[in-house]
């Protein structure tokens, strides 16, 4: 890195270089210790960006995150740029990264039949008095990652866009993937939109390579799986 560029202030930078920026795109994996310290505390000083501050800083500690975390408010308040808040930020983030290495993973939830999801999805819908449709986002091991609203209100299947659908689950990395809508009427029998709706998801999670599980209505008391129904 030139001198010049440790003299301009981040925003100047461009974009690639900026540690916000690179994050969004590459994620945090690719970022250097310097560079997510330099994100928590936000700027640097007239002579050296967060960036350089914060690798000045580290130095110091012989570049070992376990001795920044031993350094106490005082200590981190004599290097120029670093206030009292920015302090605290570090050994903030410092102490949330011994707690992780504490903690357990968190248990995800495993969907295994029609009957599990139903029961997965019933709680989100089983009061609604409109429709909404979700997608139920899971990896190899039938856990769940996540499960996302994807439409509200009165639809048909020309209203719900297949591309957020497979976009969610893209970005969430998963593996396999399970559409589930709330029928308020009570009536479990799909309609002539929920089977076209069916059909176009399961084009485009072949073409994508993502499994796609199921299809489940939902009303409150009883369910319909197109998968069970040998439909999928």
């Amino acid at each position: 890195m030139t001198f010049e560029k440790r003299r301009l202030s981040i925003n100047h930078w461009a974009e690639a270089d900026r540690p916000r920026e690179k994050m969004i795109a590459n994620g945090a994996m690719n970022l250097s210790d310097a560079e997510l310290l330099a994100i928590l505390i936000g700027s640097g000083t007239r002579e050296e960006s967060a960036v350089e501050l914060m690798r000045r800083v580290l130095a110091d500690c012989n570049n070992n995150l376990n001795t920044l975390g031993k350094k106490g408010i005082e200590e981190l308040c004599c290097y120029k740029g670093l206030g009292q808040a920015k302090a605290v930020s570090i050994l903030a983030a410092c102490e949330l990264g011994k707690r992780r290495k504490n903690t357990e993973g968190e248990e995800r939830c495993r969907l295994t039949t029609s009957e599990d999801i139903y029961e997965y999805m019933l709680p989100r819908m089983q009061d609604l008095s409109h429709e909404e449709c979700w997608v139920v986002l899971l990896n190899n091991s039938l856990r769940v990652i996540d499960a996302i609203r994807m439409t509200v209100g009165g639809w048909n299947e020309t209203l719900v866009d297949v591309r957020p659908i497979l976009r969610e689950a893209l970005l969430k990395r998963a593996s396999l993937l399970v559409l589930s809508h709330n029928h308020p009427s009570g009536s479990v029998r799909p309609s002539r939109d929920d089977d076209r709706l069916t059909e176009r998801v399961k084009k485009a999670c072949d073409v994508m390579n993502i499994k796609f599980l199921d299809h489940v209505v939902v009303t409150d008391g009883a369910y319909y799986s197109y998968n069970d129904e040998g439909r999928i």
